[in-house]
């Protein structure tokens, strides 16, 4: 496609590298945007940069936060001896989206997969050990998409904790073997975690 400006064609460039935007897409953005008055493209690239720059990493749980501090982490409100571990930010999202979970977090990062070269050793795996270990955890749920990988993570990790005086628990399967936690629906998602299973070394195997 040939562009009459070279700006708008920087633009479409642009917006067509975010995820699910096609060239199509990306050009009728950009058009609605030079339509639009400059207070609202003012305010998307404020907003961008601010998510660019000002953005942080909660210290504890890894989730992302506006302090050292997400607000989940440090709401008395949570309950503090349940930890739900998850893969991704997206899926904090996605079960605080239910109203169903009212503990507190930890986000690994990933899940272990030898296939694509992750390794337990890229993950924040030695943070959650530390969490258990010095916050008197009672109970970690185990809430990672339903895979061969995040079976594979879930193993691993009770065998790091089976050390610890925890008891373990994996969302049921209401969500389906082979399918990403964070396309679930809330519903689904929701009465997974409400209706979790106890997870031993030997039903990992």
């Amino acid at each position: 496609m040939k562009y009459s400006s070279s700006v708008l064609e920087q633009a479409v460039e642009a917006l067509n590298m975010l995820p699910s935007i096609g060239k199509k897409s990306a050009l009728r953005l950009s058009l609605h945007l030079l339509k639009d008055d400059h207070q609202k493209i003012e305010q998307i690239i404020k907003a961008l940069a601010a998510l660019k720059d000002d953005i942080k990493i909660c210290q504890v749980c890894h989730n992302y936060a506006d302090q050292e501090v997400c607000d989940i982490c440090g709401s008395h409100d949570r309950h503090q001896k349940i930890l739900c571990v998850v893969e991704s930010v997206r899926d904090v999202m996605a079960i605080e989206e239910t109203n169903h979970y009212k503990g507190l977090y930890h986000v690994l990062g990933g899940v272990i997969s030898p296939l694509d070269g992750i390794g337990h050793d890229q993950l924040n795996i030695d943070s959650l050990i530390q969490r258990v270990e010095q916050d008197g955890i009672e109970e970690i749920i185990m809430a990672l998409s339903p895979t061969m990988d995040g079976d594979t993570t879930i193993f691993y990790l009770s065998k790091k904790l089976a050390q610890f005086d925890v008891k373990i628990s994996t969302i049921a399967r209401g969500v389906s073997f082979g399918g990403d936690l964070e396309y679930a629906d809330e519903i689904t998602l929701g009465r997974s975690i409400q209706s979790r299973l106890p997870y031993s070394l030997q039903s990992g195997i």
